[in-house]
């Protein structure tokens, strides 16, 4: 478990309106109700969902706020009391938590299946500060396990929560053994947050091998929650980036951009294993002149005894605003821009690239020649084979350009990036979708796993060096992403400030040689040792 994890009491406050602010008498009375944290031996649950429910600010009204409950997971018990005091537009009760902490509190919680009132604050000591804290905008935080989480666990007790106020961030619990437990409806949740919400970050999670099930005690394997969140967000794209750090050279020496089309593909195929007969594939359209006729899509023998036989399409819909996502995106980074197809054999990928060339044409050519990243004569969007692009990533170690790929070939050759550049503990791995009104939902993580090698040494009591620059990466993307879409301006430079902070801080530990050992050597710092010396730099840049 996380270090120094807070077991405290933590008196419950009615929240109120800045209008409408509690009388001393009021805020008295209001202390009587007192969240006990002791660990409970009946009636007792796995930590699910805690989430406080305040609702995502626009623009209009970003400065006319309350702020939510902290929240954080526990196992205990739940008891129905009357809070102790509310405000005038208030009459609801509230569920009271027995509960062990570990970490800031909160007084009521949102469990995947039900909501519990939310009008109640829980403060823990451990997160008090004498000095005013920065308000994170809302967001959504998903909690993972093993070594990534007790990794994290430790970045947000001692980087993140001695200077920012996260009680406006919406916490789930995805752990295998939570999503069992739930019977998925946390994963159901953290959709619906994440729509809401449009900033998500999410801790590494394990898709349960069928030992896994047995060790854990699963009901079932849980699939892969990505599908989940990429139809939920109406996902258009996966950008995986390079990592860099002035000074080290890690493998490519500039920057490289990849966007992997989200949907689609043999990520979603039904298949069944058949023998000799005819096969036919057929499709009724919903629509248009041919509605409910049966049309044949393909017809053929299957001549063998055995014969794996898979249908799968891919959705076309949302490749303009793929297009759109990453032509900005090499434009802001000054970067050449390449399409990868494998369309001369598999003549049904010519859409994509058609797509993707009529937007590139209509809307961004232009900007790519006024801006010098191409020249007039070279000014054509190339089209890579996917072969030739596994050479390219091999060859082009210069870095300096971007490109986007069909699921299946994106998925492949980012896992070639990574290698090129290190280990996937230095690639962005990042979820973007659209939303109705056309902005962006955005879902940061890290590229890598859980890394359960590593969290069996840590039990076992060994010492440990992971390196967290990939998930802290994600951690920033996601503050800021959901400070821009939530916060004033003001706000939001403050906010870009201390996470660049954080991230300027690690880097000047790497090129000292006080980074982890990945980069260090075996003289490098272990898990706890670098988490420590980023909290006292930051602590330096507080006082």
């Amino acid at each position: 478990m996380a270090a120094r994890r807070a077991i405290a009491s933590a008196k419950m406050m009615t929240t109120t309106s800045s209008s409408s602010p509690l009388s001393s008498k009021t805020r008295t009375n209001a202390t009587k109700s007192i969240v006990t944290l002791v660990a409970s031996s009946s009636a007792s649950f796995s930590s699910s969902a805690f989430a406080q429910t305040t609702p995502p600010l626009s623009r209009n009204n970003r400065d006319n706020r309350t702020n939510g409950s902290t929240m954080t997971s526990f196992s205990g018990t739940w008891t129905s009391r009357r809070r102790g005091a509310r405000d005038a537009s208030s009459s609801s009760s509230s569920r009271c938590f027995t509960a062990t902490a570990t970490s800031a509190t909160t007084g009521c919680r949102r469990r995947s299946g039900f909501r519990e009132a939310s009008s109640v604050i829980a403060r823990s000591y451990a997160s008090s500060s004498e000095k005013k804290l920065l308000v994170a905008a809302p967001m959504v935080y998903v909690a993972g396990e093993e070594m990534t989480k007790y990794v994290m666990d430790l970045v947000k007790e001692k980087w993140i929560a001695p200077a920012v106020d996260t009680s406006k961030w919406e916490h789930f619990d995805l752990s295998a053994k939570n999503r069992d437990e739930t019977n998925d409806q946390v994963l159901k949740d953290v959709v619906t947050a994440g729509f809401k919400l449009k900033a998500i970050f999410k801790e590494p999670t394990i898709t349960p091998t069928a030992d896994q099930v047995k060790r854990l005690g699963l009901k079932k394997t849980w699939g892969s929650p990505n599908g989940a969140m990429r139809r939920g967000w109406n996902g258009i794209t996966i950008s995986r980036d390079t990592i860099h750090i002035d000074g080290i050279e890690l493998g490519y020496k500039g920057p490289v951009l990849f966007e992997r089309h989200a949907v689609g593909g043999e990520y979603a195929a039904g298949w069944k294993n058949v023998g000799r007969g005819t096969l036919k594939t057929t499709f009724i359209p919903k629509d248009g002149p041919d509605a409910g006729k049966e049309i044949v899509v393909d017809e053929r023998e299957c001549k063998d005894e055995i014969s794996a036989v898979v249908t799968y399409d891919n959705a076309y819909d949302n490749v303009h605003n793929l297009a759109k996502f990453f032509f900005e995106r090499c434009l802001e980074a000054g970067v050449k821009p390449y399409v990868v197809t494998k369309k001369t054999v598999f003549k049904w990928q010519e859409p994509f690239w058609k797509i993707m060339k009529d937007v590139y044409d209509s809307d961004f050519k232009a900007k790519f020649i006024a801006q010098k990243i191409v020249a007039e004569k070279d000014a054509e969007l190339v089209h890579l084979l996917s072969d030739a692009a596994t050479m390219k990533l091999v060859q082009w170690t210069q870095g300096n350009f971007g490109m986007a790929a069909h699921n299946y070939d994106g998925d492949v050759l980012t896992d070639e990036l990574a290698q090129m550049h290190k280990s996937p503990g230095f690639i962005t791995s990042n979820l973007v979708g659209v939303a109705p009104d056309g902005t962006y939902i955005k879902e940061f993580e890290a590229s890598h796993g859980t890394v359960t090698d590593m969290d069996e040494a840590r039990l076992r009591g060994e010492e440990t060096s992971l390196n967290p620059l990939g998930m802290v990466e994600g951690l920033i993307g996601a503050m800021n992403h959901a400070s821009f879409t939530h916060d004033t301006k003001e706000n939001h430079k403050k906010m870009v400030d201390f996470t660049t902070s954080i991230r300027n801080i690690m880097h000047k530990l790497f090129r000292e040689g006080k980074g982890t050992r990945d980069l260090s050597g075996p003289s490098g710092a272990t898990t706890e040792q670098f988490i420590d010396r980023v909290a006292n730099e930051l602590k330096k840049n507080r006082a």
